[in-house]
């Protein structure tokens, strides 16, 4: 017999200081978060940690300033604010090193706030389209309150956890988060279209969401025997598993298998992961672990940037000084790729940001962080084509680089690079 109790009930175990985890992406626990900030006039100084929240975040709120602080893994969109005008702080880690902050009690968590499917025959719930990081934290975490959804797809793998291991159930129905994104720009397809060209039937894939994940997987129609082993995916998969293009038959981990450990996208996509075989939902800790990675064959790792400076250096978190995202597991796979047999390490970005600046420049914005380094980049894609970076010089990244750049920018490009490298190959030319 399940003992619910009421979500005012569960979250009173919350106290001032505390340090509390949230589920995060689409299984982010709404309704406990907002009976959590209901109780803020008897809390102060909560650190709320998590990686990337979806929907509404009441508690970065200006006037909860004193009640909660956040400390995030991975800053997302709801949070930015409160991270960058001093309310929040980031940790920068690689998301496969999450679960050992946890483990290593390097962040000891008082309490743990997460949402589940409801319990099935046997009395086991699933923690759904998001296990990533969560096995750990609600491992050792001191108390966890589990928000019980019947919204919640239940996904097989590891997330698999027996409903009297929570401290707490608190029944909600919800709908869950949802992410979907706007039709495909033509530069977005030809960046696809230059990346499908690298990506050789039997591949492992690894992408994640918006619009040049999408675009790539609209231009792989042509392709045969494709894998996905990847940190988490989208709808975008979908017409490739319906088509038979993706199959898994080549990978040797997990073969004919979906791998990932989080899913975020439409309704469409919880109903197509909900109660699959074809999809193990993972920890982070595995899923992102360049030895498991590297097992499969012909990984082809697609990552996007904020900026690439000439000689390979890959920004991915930051504008400049100002945190926009956080480091994710780009350098999980950008090095599992490298090191699998025939695989590939991408970087796909426009040429230009959406003011007209480039996106390729001769130095990073000041404060920018470096989350791949040049000695990690191999393939950067742009809609003007592809430079291949592994085992180039700095002369001849810089000129593979601009060569991609968009045209207005070539100029200023090769008199920042001839200023640099004191090379001919970068004397000025029109454009």
């Amino acid at each position: 017999m399940i003992n619910y109790i009421s979500g005012e009930e569960a979250v009173k175990v919350i106290k001032s200081g505390d340090r509390v985890f949230i589920h995060g992406g689409a299984a982010t626990p709404h309704y406990l978060l907002r009976k959590m900030v209901e109780r803020s006039s008897e809390l102060w100084d909560v650190e709320l940690v998590s990686i990337s929240l979806q929907g509404e975040a009441p508690f970065a709120d200006k006037k909860y300033k004193d009640n909660f602080r956040i400390n995030a893994l991975f800053v997302s969109e709801n949070v930015r604010e409160a991270v960058n005008d001093g309310r929040g702080d980031y940790v920068p880690v690689f998301l496969s090193d999450i679960p050992k902050l946890f483990t290593r009690n390097v962040l000891p968590l008082d309490v743990a706030l997460i949402q589940v499917s409801p319990p099935d025959k046997h009395g086991y719930c699933s923690l759904g389209v998001s296990v990533d990081t969560v096995l750990s934290a609600i491992k050792y975490a001191k108390h966890v309150i589990a928000q019980v959804n019947p919204r919640m797809p239940r996904t097989l793998g590891d997330g698999i956890v027996k409903a009297d291991f929570f401290d707490a159930l608190v029944y909600q129905e919800q709908e869950l988060p949802e992410v979907t994104n706007p039709p495909l720009s033509e530069i977005s397809m030809r960046i696809g279209q230059n990346c499908a060209e690298l990506i050789e039937d039997g591949a492992t894939l690894q992408m994640g969401i918006g619009a040049i994940p999408d675009a790539v997987l609209a231009s792989l129609g042509n392709h045969k025997e494709l894998g996905v082993h990847t940190e988490m995916f989208s709808d975008g998969i979908i017409p490739l598993v319906e088509k038979g293009i993706i199959t898994g038959e080549h990978k040797k981990k997990h073969r004919g298998k979906i791998v990932t450990a989080f899913v975020l996208g439409s309704r469409r996509l919880y109903d197509f992961i909900d109660d699959n075989p074809s999809v193990s939902v993972l920890r982070v800790d595995y899923v992102n672990d360049t030895s498991v990675i590297r097992t499969n064959p012909k990984v082809v790792a697609i990552n996007s940037a904020i900026e690439v400076d000439i000689t390979g250096q890959i920004c991915a978190d930051s504008i400049g000084s100002y945190q926009y995202s956080g480091v994710g597991g780009q350098m999980d796979f950008m090095r599992g790729a490298a090191l699998s047999e025939g695989g590939k390490p991408i970087i796909a970005l426009p040429s230009m940001s959406a003011k007209g600046t480039s996106k390729i420049v001769p130095f990073l914005k000041s404060g920018a962080g470096v989350v791949t380094t040049r000695a990690h980049a191999h393939y950067i894609v742009t809609e003007y084509g592809v430079a291949n970076l592994f085992g180039q010089n700095m002369r001849q990244r810089a000129k593979a680089l601009i060569e991609i750049a968009h045209p207005n920018h070539r100029e200023a490009l090769e008199r920042a690079a001839f200023e640099r490298f004191k090379s001919y190959q970068f004397e000025s030319t029109q454009y």
